[in-house]
C-alpha cells in the first residue's frame, strides 16, 4: 500500500511539475470568489442575516475594480485635454 501511494504521490508531483513549467496562467478561486461563496453559504446557513445585495458584494469586486480604472482614466484623459 504504501509503494502504491508513493507512486501516485510522484505522479501528482510530476504532473504539477509539468504544468508549471509549460503554463504561466493561473486557474482556480480568486479571493474575492472565495469570500463570496463563503457570505453565499452563511447566508444560507442562516449564520448571518445580511441582506443578498451585502452577501454577493465580492462577486462584483472585479467590475468595480474596473470601473474605477476606468473613471479615473477619463478624469484624467479630461483634465490632460484642458
Amino acid at each position: 500500500m504504501d509503494c502504491l501511494w508513493r507512486n501516485i504521490v510522484n505522479k501528482n508531483t510530476n504532473n504539477m511539475r509539468e504544468k508549471n513549467n509549460n503554463s504561466s496562467s493561473s486557474s482556480g478561486i480568486s479571493v474575492l470568489g472565495l469570500l463570496g461563496v463563503a457570505f453565499v453559504v452563511l447566508r444560507l446557513c442562516r449564520v448571518i442575516d445580511w441582506s443578498w445585495w451585502y452577501v454577493t458584494m465580492p462577486f462584483w469586486g472585479g467590475l468595480v475594480i474596473v470601473a474605477i480604472v476606468l473613471i479615473i482614466y477619463l478624469i484624467l484623459a479630461f483634465i490632460s485635454k484642458r
